[in-house]
Order: C-alpha cells, then sequence, then structure tokens
C-alpha cells in the first residue's frame, strides 16, 4: 500500500479535522453494493473506551458510505473467544477482529510489533512509525503471510505495570510471582522470576480474587476502576514497561479485504484512523480522574524499583536479540523501530520533556 496515496485518499491532512471532513460528505454512488461485515472483539462491552473503538469506526464506515458499508461489531465471546479473534479472521470464520496484535505472538513474535513490545515506542511515537515510518506497510507484509491485513484502530497511551497483592522492593520479591500480562511481555518477564499468565480480561478479577494469581496488568485507571482490581490487590505500580504506547489493531481477512470496493477501502482505512485517534483522546481524558478515584478508595500508588525497571530492560534486550537470531522479519522490523526510538527520544528530552517537567511542578505546586 502506498502510504501517501492512502492519506490523500483519505483527506487526512490533520487527523481530527479529516475525520470530521470526510465524515461530513459522503461520496459513495447510490449503486455502491451492500456490504455487511461482522467484526468480533477481543473485549468485552463493559469497557466502553476499547471496545468502543471498534463502534466508533464502525460509525465512521457507515457515515462514509451512506450506511451501504457496514460493520456489525460483536464483544468477546459472543462469535469468537477474545484471544482467538485473529485467528477466526485469517480462517475466514469473521470478516475483521478488533484486537491487539501481540495476544498471538506465540504463533510468531512479529505479531507483537503490531502493538507493543517492552521498552518500545510510546504512542506518539507509535502513530509517526505506523503512519510516516512505512510501519503499517512492514506489517502488513508480514500478516499477508497470515491471509490478514491491519491497520492501527486504538491505543491506550502508556499503561499502568498492575495490581500486586503484596508489595515489590526489589527483583527478588518477582522470583516465583504469578502475573496475569499480555503478550511478548510474557517471555521478558519471565526471565526476571515472574511466571506469566495469559488470561482474558473478563477473567483477571476472579483470579486474583481467588489467588490463583499474584499480580495482574490491564491497561490503565479508566479501565482498571471498571474491572475492580483495587478490591483485591490493593498496590498499583507504575510504568507498564512493556506497554509504552499499545496499538489495537483492525485485523481483515485478507481475501474479503481484496473483494471490497477501493471506495469501501479507503473509508475502513480513514476509519480506522477516527478510532485510533479518538481511542487515545478517550483513556487521556477519562484516566485522571479515574486515578483519583482509585487512590481515594484505597489503592496505594508505588514506582516500580529502578532494579526492577533495569533487569528488565536488559531482560528485554537479551529476548530481542535471541528472537531476531532466527526469525528474519521480526529483526527487520524491531530494527526499524529501533532506530526511530533513539532519534525520537533525543527530539522528546529537548522540547516535551522540558514542558512536561516545569508543568507537573507547577502542578505540585499548586499553581495549576
Amino acid at each position: 500500500m502506498d502510504r501517501r496515496s492512502f492519506l490523500t485518499k483519505a483527506s487526512l491532512g490533520g487527523v481530527a479535522a479529516a475525520g470530521a471532513a470526510t465524515l461530513a460528505a459522503p461520496a459513495i454512488a447510490h449503486d455502491s453494493p451492500t456490504v455487511t461485515w461482522r467484526v468480533t472483539s477481543s473485549f468485552p462491552k463493559s469497557l466502553d473506551t476499547i471496545y468502543g473503538a471498534a463502534e466508533v469506526m464502525s460509525k465512521a464506515v457507515s457515515d462514509m458510505t451512506d450506511g451501504k458499508f457496514t460493520l456489525q461489531v460483536f464483544p468477546a465471546g459472543e462469535l469468537v473467544p477474545g484471544l482467538e479473534a485473529a485467528d477466526a479472521v485469517s480462517q475466514g470464520t469473521v470478516e475483521a477482529c478488533h484486537t491487539v496484535p501481540y495476544y498471538y505472538w506465540g504463533k510468531d513474535p512479529v505479531y507483537a510489533l503490531g502493538a507493543a513490545v517492552p521498552f518500545g515506542l510510546n504512542a506518539r511515537m507509535m502513530n509517526a512509525w505506523f503512519y510516516h515510518g512505512g510501519g503499517i506497510d512492514m506489517m502488513n507484509e508480514f500478516y499477508a503471510t497470515q491471509n490478514l491485513i491491519a491497520f492501527p484502530a486504538g491505543n491506550t497511551g502508556v499503561q499502568m505495570a498492575g495490581w500486586y497483592r503484596k508489595e515489590i522492593n526489589s527483583v527478588a520479591d518477582l522470583q516465583g510471582l504469578k502475573m496475569r500480562i499480555g503478550g511478548f511481555a510474557g517471555k521478558v518477564i519471565e526471565k526476571i522470576g515472574v511466571v506469566p499468565q495469559q488470561i482474558a480480561g473478563g477473567d483477571i478479577y476472579p483470579s486474583l480474587e481467588k489467588g490463583t494469581i499474584d499480580a495482574a496488568e490491564w491497561v490503565g485507571p479508566y479501565d482498571d476502576e471498571k474491572l475492580g482490581f483495587y478490591k483485591v490487590a490493593p498496590y498499583y505500580y507504575y510504568p507498564g514497561w512493556w506497554e509504552g504506547g499499545p496499538a489495537i489493531a483492525t485485523m481483515i481477512n485478507l481475501a474479503k479485504w481484496n473483494e471490497l470496493p477501493p471506495a469501501y477501502q479507503a473509508a475502513l482505512r480513514a476509519a480506522c484512523v477516527v478510532a485510533n485517534t479518538d481511542m487515545l483522546s478517550n483513556y487521556d481524558w477519562k484516566n485522571p480522574t479515574a486515578l483519583k478515584s482509585l487512590v481515594a478508595n484505597g489503592a496505594q500508588l508505588r514506582p516500580l524499583p529502578q532494579d526492577v525497571l533495569v533487569a528488565a530492560f536488559d531482560a528485554a534486550e537479551q529476548t530481542y536479540a535471541e528472537v531476531s537470531a532466527t526469525n528474519e522479519t521480526f529483526k527487520k522490523i524491531k530494527e526499524s523501530q529501533d532506530a526511530f526510538r533513539r532519534d525520537a527520544y533525543l527530539n522528546a528530552q529537548i522540547a516535551e520533556y522540558n514542558y512536561d517537567v516545569f508543568m507537573m511542578t507547577q502542578q505540585q505546586a499548586g499553581k495549576l
């Protein structure tokens, strides 16, 4: 796919403005075919932020095609179990899904690079890499081997490091700790003593409550409050080093994608951009209020100890070297992300970091 052509067709000079402009004037001829697709989500309907992004995408597609192309969104488990969404799409059971690519890293670690890997890019950097660094095309070269094509359709921003039943004061406290943790991060965190557990969102609370697991990460304050984790695990740690900017994707069966009229393809690509922007801004708006509420209800905020972060970073780099030695596609994409990460953080520490730090000091001084 030619990125510039996509941006031109979707009229995306500025994402938010473009979304509104595109939605305002449907350009689909009345003799265009009527197409209805099913989209299976990996998330429960109760999580209005992450599940809701699929509904935002669905509405945008309908608006841009004058109702000719519709996406019916189904919550996890209604058509397909949440962690099997991409498999169902690849097999043609459903046309598309809204999911996190790293759920499928066990099939191939490359999937994780389409979402988030430990100490990877933050949300803004992921979007820059996707839209201007060739990331969408690089991932779709891989996805094509899985009978898929995918586009970014959401991001949570940097996540929290999760909820723990006991305090973590050093790497030693992680030894044997059973933790629900998503994606490729489990392969890294086990190197520093944690026993990773892959558990779907709706099953985390009862597992934590019963003591089947000792800790769990999900997303951040807004979703975590909804799921009630603070009631069964009081210690809330940050930052989620494995989730610097996790991208959610709309994955589409490649054969079904190729059957779509070009105008419908353009509408769906643009709708994914709308969903991508909407989800991140939605979390940015809701998380501050939720964090204050969690603390008021007894959540105890804790920073992860530096020795834990350093050990995790070193374990991540070791893991990437091991995987890259046997997986050329992973190596190629990871090197692309790493090259951008070096430059992006070089730039971010100049203006962004200093502006934010100054404003945070003003907030702490009670001036905001």
